[in-house]
């Protein structure tokens, strides 16, 4: 019971921390909901069309966040870990696009080249998965009706009859 509430915490922050990626800088200072989530398909790679916000990296990130409420509610390893999952895979198909557009990807302390929002949505990514490791999940029951499976103790053998046996009638 203690795993899947530290497990459920680690996964609702790590929800919560995907969901706020795309409000801060990813690469050189230009957030994560600037980037459509089509260019992360697409041939073109990325580009500096401003998106909707929910045409944005945030709509995976919500999709990630339901599936671990869902998890959450469920007390579900594979729901917790598919949300990690996406969180990873959203921001790994970016960083592939994004260095293809780029040319190259660089860290800088100036404000230049990957940002916190990157970071951000790997840890999150990260943390769902390490929550899905700590849930212990759901304990099985065995199908059918709720019968012991261990087996019924023997008969005891019966007691000789004192009289002996020719006293009996």
């Amino acid at each position: 019971m203690i795993r899947n509430a530290v497990g459920s915490l680690m996964g609702l922050i790590g929800a919560a921390a995907a969901v706020w990626s795309p409000f801060r800088a990813w690469y050189d200072g230009r957030p994560g909901r600037d980037y459509r989530i089509e260019e992360l398909f697409s041939g073109s790679g990325v580009t500096t069309d401003p998106p909707a916000l929910l045409g944005s990296l945030l709509l995976p990130f919500l999709f990630a966040a339901l599936l671990t409420l869902c998890a959450v509610l469920r007390r579900s390893r594979l729901l917790m870990a598919l949300a990690g999952v996406v969180v990873l895979g959203v921001a790994v198909l970016w960083m592939v696009r994004q260095g293809q557009a780029a040319g190259g990807l660089s860290v800088g302390a100036d404000g230049q080249g990957l940002g916190a929002g990157a970071a951000s949505a790997f840890g999150a990514g990260a943390l769902l998965l390490l929550a899905a490791a700590v849930m212990r999940g759901r304990r099985r029951r065995p199908r059918g009706r709720d019968v012991d499976l261990e087996p019924l103790p023997r008969p005891a053998a019966p007691e000789p009859d004192p009289r002996g046996p020719g006293d009996r009638l």
